[in-house]
């Protein structure tokens, strides 16, 4: 069981991290114009956002919080709740880029079909670089904490002699 869950938890890191990649290649790819091929470069970022990322993420987080509820050990160990932490940090983030990306694609169809909105597409990409800027780095501190394994003990903390 403890095998596969944490086959699981691997392969949803690996779609968590490959749908990121993919949406950042494709805004770097994505053209402003005609405003009908932005439009539908958007819905495809949509797509990833919904059909990889979400997806993906759901089951890095339940396979990890099924991790520590199958592996009594890691109950105890608080880099393992600093990593769920992480985890449910990351979900916020996750929930939170899927729907700009949604946003952000319902506004570029409304250009693209001639009624201009400048101000919100310009809120929502502002909103969506803050949260692509923040995204990596709880990725990599959640890869980091489950590589490293820290002991995190509280700093003057002195063990009593028994």
């Amino acid at each position: 069981m403890r095998k596969a869950v944490k086959f699981l938890h691997t392969l949803g890191s690996c779609g968590l991290i490959g749908g990121l990649l993919a949406y950042i290649v494709m805004i770097a790819t994505t053209p402003t114009d005609p405003p009908q091929a932005y439009a539908g470069m958007r819905a495809n970022i949509s797509a990833v956002c919904t059909y990889v990322l979400l997806p993906s993420h759901g089951v890095t987080l339940v396979s990890g919080l099924l991790s520590m509820s199958v592996h009594r050990p890691f109950q105890e160990l608080r880099w393992v709740w600093v990593k769920a932490l992480f985890g449910i940090a990351v979900f916020k983030a996750t929930t939170t880029i899927q729907s700009t990306a949604a946003s952000i694609a319902a506004i570029a169809g409304r250009v693209a079909a001639g009624q201009p909105d400048a101000e919100a597409l310009a809120a929502a990409l502002t909103r969506e670089w803050q949260m692509l800027a923040l995204i990596p780095f709880l990725f990599i501190g959640n890869v980091v904490l489950g590589i490293w394994r820290p002991a995190l003990k509280w700093p003057g903390r002195a063990k009593t002699a028994g």
